[in-house]
């Protein structure tokens, strides 16, 4: 090889090393752009907090209702009468 290739090799590397660095400060910007666009949300965080928190309450309420009613041969509607609970709370005091 002759300098003059040697140079024109060491041309071409430099170019594309640049090149390189362009593509690397652009995909930085674009990930920038990409953070900032995500934060407008079209479903917010605290709707989906009181969609879970309504979600827990629905379970919990047709859990207890099957647990009475269809395990426990009583009325599933009488699960949100007080005195039920209050039996319940007696019958768990009582054994210990």
């Amino acid at each position: 090889m002759t300098t003059n290739e040697m140079q024109e090799l060491n041309k071409n590397e430099k170019q594309k090393t640049q090149r390189y660095k362009g593509r690397e400060e652009s995909s930085k910007v674009e990930k920038k752009k990409l953070i900032h666009r995500g934060t407008k949300r079209s479903f917010p965080i605290w709707l989906r907090l009181l969609l879970l928190v309504c979600g827990i309450i629905v379970c919990f309420a047709v859990g207890t209702m099957i647990g009475y009613g269809v395990l426990g041969d009583g009325k599933p509607m009488n699960v949100f009468e007080k005195e039920t609970w209050t039996h319940i709370i007696d019958l768990v005091e009582k054994e210990k």
